[in-house]
């Protein structure tokens, strides 16, 4: 029996072939329970789950058939298991003209990236996978997909299992995964801190502010909310900062990754009570920048994703450089924004000197001239899409 994740066509398929042609090896990392597993199966049968003992065994055992044969090998969560990355090296080295020969799974960022550093740097390529989705969710409403997010076993398909899915993944990743993985803290702690950066959504962050609700200080939260953007839970904005008279706000801005994780941390179960907290905005606005960050990559195309805000208040959501323009995007949660709006944006954008400029709105209609224009967010994913194509 066929599940339905297995029949939704992931868009990061086509780069991990491209980049599989290209290189020895390929690692993708994401959070735990995207997918990586489901695409890396349809890719090979020879599949090996480091974190069970058992299977690093059975790898062991078949080592030199495998090295022997010609099909690609995949190797999960192989930061539980530092041993394989010299044999890796080995490999890769008695056969440097051989592409397509191992994937590596990952679910800590950091970990898996100092492995590779220390031992693989040069020969092979990383790539992230993120949880569904919207255009891959093509029968879920936009809606549904920014109520639920898009992890595929959390209801991002069809609503069942949201929000508990959502809550027993938090737990376990605070009880077992994060501990496991190094943080220090006691799971009590971390979900504190978890629900405590779900609150501050989409804000500058203040790490003595969080400290002081938590009783730490300011370096070790920062330090705490290493673990989480590492664990993919976690993104921190960076500002951006032109040469400018102004005074720009220089702290990063923290948005969950996963609206879903999000939605189910603030208690809140359908779209008709999110559209009702005071905090709407902030969430839409995560779920934009996360969408495009993230369809983008999945195109191939990493950006460094960037926000802009002065002192006297101009702003601009996201800011990056795709090929050799610079993209100006700002989200409203409105199907009618003012012309009030899009001037202020306008301004922020000059002054960060964007060529191109989209403001993403609820919109049954988008209005783009070739520079600028409202549109709703299916439309702005189609047109960064044409500019990588």
């Amino acid at each position: 029996m066929i599940s339905n994740l297995q029949m939704i066509s992931r868009l990061i398929t086509r780069v991990v072939r491209a980049r599989l042609a290209d290189y020895p090896a390929v690692a993708l990392v994401g959070p735990r329970q995207a997918g990586k597993t489901t695409l890396a199966r349809a890719l090979s049968t020879e599949y090996f789950d480091l974190e069970q003992p058992a299977e690093r065994v059975r790898l062991d055992l078949q080592w030199d058939a495998l090295m022997a044969q010609r099909r690609l090998v995949v190797l999960d969560e192989a930061q539980e298991w530092p041993e394989v990355f010299p044999r890796l090296r080995g490999a890769i080295d008695a056969d440097r003209r051989r592409s397509g020969r191992f994937l590596l799974l990952g679910s800590v960022s950091p970990a898996l990236i100092r492995q590779i550093s220390e031992s693989l740097a040069g020969r092979l390529a990383v790539l992230e996978m993120a949880p569904l989705l919207v255009a891959e969710l093509d029968d879920t409403p936009l809606r549904e997909a920014w109520l639920r997010g898009g992890f595929p076993e959390g209801g991002a398909p069809e609503p069942k299992r949201f929000p508990q899915w959502q809550l027993d993944y938090l737990s376990l990743l605070a009880q077992r995964d994060l501990p496991r993985w190094g943080l220090p803290a006691k799971p009590a702690v971390t979900e504190r801190l978890l629900r405590m950066t779900a609150a501050v959504h989409g804000q500058i962050w203040n790490a003595s502010q969080v400290g002081q609700s938590l009783g730490l200080t300011y370096h070790t939260v920062n330090s705490y909310l290493d673990f989480l953007e590492g664990a993919f839970l976690i993104r921190r904005l960076p500002p951006w900062l032109p040469n400018l008279k102004k005074r720009l706000v220089r702290s990063p801005r923290v948005y969950w990754r996963d609206t879903g994780l999000l939605h189910a941390l603030l208690g809140v179960r359908t779209t008709d009570e999110l559209l009702h907290e005071p905090w709407v905005g902030a969430s839409w606005e995560g779920f934009v920048i996360g969408q495009i960050v993230e369809t983008l990559a999945a195109r191939g195309a990493t950006v460094m994703p960037h926000y802009f805000r002065t002192s006297d208040g101009y702003e601009v959501d996201l800011v990056f450089k795709l090929g050799r323009r610079h993209w100006a995007i700002e989200s409203k949660l409105t199907s009618s924004p003012a012309s009030q709006e899009f001037d202020r944006f306008n301004a922020a954008a000059d002054l960060v000197g964007a060529d191109r400029r989209l403001l993403i709105a609820q919109v049954n209609k988008s209005v783009f001239n070739g520079e600028r224009g409202v549109v709703a967010l299916p439309e702005a994913l189609r047109l960064l899409e044409k500019e990588i194509e």
